[in-house]
């Protein structure tokens, strides 16, 4: 059964639940998904490059706050996207000074040899909430000498593995989940699947079919305007062009397995945050309070044991 049609086979039952078209503009928001960075502190950083002309400049806290505060958003988990290992401790040091900080996802490669030792330094701050692996640590492997053994370290101390893969690497992840079944892991970005607002790609379904399979796996619900490829700031705004796949997202994973994050400022290069926000908003309208909060908040509070 699809997800409206489930929904509303459910409306007779939980009514008094049911949201209004408006109701999610009214829950909180925690933001599981932004970047903070200045290239003028000393050192400068390696991401992103002085090429870029929309991310390369300060991006810190304050402005965010900004624009988060009017649209509901509340907290935000920072995502480290930097390869400097020591650039975890530059997003750390933030927190104390600034409320809108929940915690942090730091970069460190579970295919490194000295990450049991990296491991040890950080997992033991503050608002270390887990890891994310991919991108600058190319493509998803877990046959590397390691990886697997260091992942049980990070599920052994309860934090988080966040993944950043294409659709092609959805099995390797399968691969992990299964080899580590109390390892939670959550996929960024919906995969980085390409967005047209027809059916989803094949390749994508199956690998999101395998990922279901696995109860302790959770997708990050963004990265939809980044798909959309329109990178002069027009992704569309209608949740419809979305629905196709966030339709297959929510029969798979249903509400309790989705979390909300923006990926701002990268995504201000397709759509303005009150675009990425509204968007999951509206599409989150057919649905009941219950279910938009989980997605919205609630379930980003459980998954990082914040």
């Amino acid at each position: 059964m699809g997800r409206r049609g489930f929904m509303m086979a459910a409306a007779a039952s939980v009514a008094a639940g049911c949201a209004s078209m408006h109701a999610p503009a009214l829950l909180p928001i925690l933001d599981t998904h932004t970047h903070f960075y200045d290239p003028q502190r000393p050192g400068g950083v390696r991401w992103p490059s002085k090429d870029d002309a929309l991310l390369y400049r300060s991006v810190l806290p304050p402005e965010y706050e900004v624009l988060a505060r009017p649209l509901g958003i509340q907290q935000t988990v920072i995502v480290e996207a930097s390869p400097d290992s020591e650039d975890n401790d530059w997003v750390l040091a933030l927190m104390p000074r600034h409320s809108v900080l929940r915690g942090v996802i730091g970069h460190l490669s579970p295919a490194n040899p000295g990450f049991p030792a990296q491991w040890t330094r950080w997992s033991r701050r503050p608002g270390f909430l887990g890891i994310r692996t991919g991108g600058w640590d190319g493509p998803l492997d877990t046959s590397r000498p390691g990886f697997v053994e260091h992942c049980r370290r990070v599920a052994a101390d309860r934090r988080v593995l966040e993944v950043l893969v294409g659709p092609g690497q959805l099995p390797e992840v399968v691969r992990l989940a299964r080899a580590i079944p109390d390892l939670v892991v959550v996929v960024d970005h919906c995969a980085n699947v390409r967005i047209d607002g027809k059916a989803p790609p094949g390749e994508w379904l199956k690998g999101m079919d395998g990922l279901a399979e696995c109860p302790r796996v959770h997708v990050k619900v963004s990265g939809l305007v980044e798909g959309s490829g329109h990178d002069h700031g027009d992704a569309p705004s209608e949740a419809a062009f979305y629905q196709p796949i966030l339709d297959a997202l929510w029969s798979r994973f249903g509400d309790r397995r989705l979390v909300f994050g923006s990926n701002w400022p990268v995504s201000d290069r397709f759509a303005p945050l009150a675009r990425v926000v509204s968007v999951v908003r509206d599409y989150l309208s057919a649905t009941t309070v219950a279910s938009a909060r989980r997605v919205l908040h609630d379930n980003a509070l459980r998954l990082y044991w914040i």
